[in-house]
Order: structure tokens, then sequence, then C-alpha cells
């Protein structure tokens, strides 16, 4: 039996319709960075079957009761050849990969679900985290920048949850340019540390091709604060 196959199928049809910037082109790189960054003593099986699963009960696709009971990859997971011992661990990982996790004070353990985990947050940074933002922004009639609408920092679990509305610029500096000290892993840390540089970079670039000076000005002063 392909355990990999049959989640790939299952979870194709779950996130066929998803405009979250949570469907399976996010999902197959997740998985494919989480394999590149594991070390020997990883059981890269898990590894995939959490990659591929970690979504499949998003909340922000499926709502909390989804979420909260992992329906969907219990579900999947049926209809696979893994022991009852390695979907606990496939399911234990899943409840505590997540932003919305990390910040109400869930951090994994496992060690398939850190590596995971750093995955998962490599893919909302960097060129493909701003597509990524852009792409949910905008679907969801956001700009993609408000040069008098300034971020919001330090967002505690429930207003991230509740928040609707922002920019793309504002997301970054809200939420991805926090990833980089969330990394649980060697390599996803170095990783993160290069598409940090590339947010910084393009940030700078951005603010001054649109004449805004008191957001580099607010740049300057976050890296100064944050790093």
């Amino acid at each position: 039996m392909d355990n990999n196959k049959i989640i790939i199928d299952e979870v194709t049809k779950l996130l066929s319709v998803d405009n979250s910037g949570h469907g399976m082109d996010h999902v197959n790189r997740v998985r494919r960075i989480a394999l590149s960054i594991s070390g020997d003593n990883v059981n890269k099986e898990l590894v995939s079957a959490i990659a591929l699963l970690h979504d499949a009960d998003d909340y922000k696709i499926f709502g909390m009761e989804y979420a909260d009971n992992l329906t969907n990859t219990q579900m999947i997971l049926s209809k696979t050849s893994f022991t009852v011992e390695e979907k606990k661990i496939i399911m234990d990982s899943i409840k505590t990969i997540g932003y919305s996790k990390r910040i109400s004070g869930i951090i994994p353990t496992i060690k398939e679900a850190m590596v995971v985990s750093d995955a998962d947050m490599l893919d909302a940074m960097g060129a493909i985290g701003i597509l990524r933002s852009y792409h949910y922004n905008i679907t969801h009639g956001n700009l993609f920048f408000d040069k008098d609408v300034f971020p919001v920092l330090d967002l505690d679990v429930d207003k991230y949850k509740s928040k609707k509305t922002g920019t793309v610029v504002n997301h970054i500096f809200e939420k991805l340019l926090n990833l980089k000290d969330l990394m649980l892993t060697e390599k996803g840390k170095e990783e993160s540390l290069r598409r940090y540089s590339f947010f910084i970079n393009f940030l700078s670039e951005f603010f001054i091709e649109e004449n805004v000076p008191e957001w580099q000005e607010y740049l300057d002063n976050y890296i100064k604060k944050y790093k």
C-alpha cells in the first residue's frame, strides 16, 4: 500500500478549492522543504505524511471543529497502512504545527513535527511568502500597501485569528518577519535567515520606489528592535 499516494489523492480533493494560500502547491512545497531539512535520525515517511496532512483540517479552511478533532486527517489515515502508534505520532504532530499555535505557547516536541513546522513557516517566507500573502489578501479584497495604515505588532492569538483586514506589507511586519525566531532545526534557522534578508531587501526597495521615507524609517526602527 502506497501511503503517500493515498494521502496525496485525498488531500488534493480536500484542498482543490482553497483560496487561502494553503492549497496543494503549498503542501507539496512544505513536503519538499521538510524532507530536504530532515536529518538522518528522522523518520522521513512520517515527515512526508505530516507535511501532506498538516493543512487537511486547517481552521481557516474547515473551521475550528475540524481543526480540534482532525476529522479529515483521521478519515484519510484510516485508509493507510500506518500503525496505530504511527497514526498517533502524525496526529499529535499536526496538533502542534501552525503560527497561531506557536503564539499561544504550543511548541512541537516530536522531531518529525519540528521539521515540518520549520518547513511550513519557511514556505511563508521569501519570494513565495510574498506571493502567497499577495494572493490571499487580493482574494479577500485587501490592498498590497496603504501608506497611511501602519502594522499592528505583537498580536496575541485571539487578535491574530480575528484579524480580517490589512495589507500584504503589514502582514510581513505583523507575522512573516517573526518566523525566523520560531525555527526549531539548524537547517531551518539557516534558511530562515536567508529568506528574512530577502524580506528586508524587498521592503527597502519597495519603499524607495514608492517614495515613502517614513516607511523606510519604520523598517529601520523595526530591525533595531526585533533583530
